[in-house]
């Protein structure tokens, strides 16, 4: 490794440590809100989602930043932290508007196939987020972002169970559709943004075999991925 990889390594640690930025901002948010809520019964979940009535569409902007209790919000915070940090890593340049499109849409189809009651929480970004970091490796067919595909199907594959109706039966109170809309979303931002942010590099072969300098270009490529151009029933995500 010549002392120029020293320095994009150097370069690369950093990234890593601004995209937690916005991961751990978003998720002490959550953690204070949950606070004030519980402590001062402001009975925040009439802000959620309340599909195909006026009263809900609030919610569609609102409803990630209500939980209904300590445990609901608890189960959400590690696949936050572990999914936003992969989105603002490894596609910073076209995180904001992703993580934007990717809130409203899935709120908006809950809105609109949800069942009559308060959808609220957060678990509909976390499989809006799991289905675009999924289906986006597959589509750039980019080394390091299809290990990344793999990793976060290793880790958050079993949910797609609680993505249909048969999931009420382990717990009533749980949005199935919320989840549905999210991995709905999830699917269709990937798609539009399959052709920016980060992309597979043009590979130029040469006739002779340098192992060296393999190894180099598979660590340039790590390195560069992130870095290509650009109360009523109350239910809870």
């Amino acid at each position: 490794m010549n002392e120029n990889q020293d320095s994009l390594f150097t370069i690369e640690k950093k990234r890593m440590r601004i995209a937690f930025v916005p991961t751990i901002v978003f998720i002490c948010l959550l953690w204070l809100i949950l606070l004030l809520d519980t402590s001062l019964n402001l009975h925040l979940y009439r802000y959620g989602i309340y599909p195909l009535e006026l009263k809900g569409v609030a919610g569609i902007f609102l409803s990630p930043f209500i939980h209904q209790s300590v445990k609901h919000l608890f189960s959400n915070t590690l696949p936050l932290m572990v999914l936003m940090w992969c989105l603002f890593y490894f596609y910073n340049q076209i995180a904001n508007k992703t993580l934007l499109m990717l809130w409203l849409l899935s709120g908006l189809l809950t809105w609109a196939i949800g069942r009559e009651a308060w959808h609220i929480g957060a678990s509909g970004i976390i499989y809006s987020l799991t289905f675009f970091l999924f289906f986006s490796g597959l589509f750039r067919r980019h080394t390091p972002l299809i290990a990344i595909s793999l990793v976060v199907a290793f880790l958050y594959g079993s949910n797609v169970w609680n993505m249909f109706p048969w999931s009420m039966h382990l717990d009533s109170n749980v949005s199935w559709e919320g989840h549905l809309s999210g991995g709905i979303s999830g699917f269709i931002v990937a798609i539009l943004f399959y052709k920016h942010g980060p992309q597979k590099p043009v590979k130029v072969w040469v006739d002779e075999d340098d192992d060296e300098e393999d190894i180099d270009d598979f660590l340039d490529a790590i390195l560069d991925a992130g870095r290509a151009e650009p109360i009523d029933e109350e239910v809870k995500n």
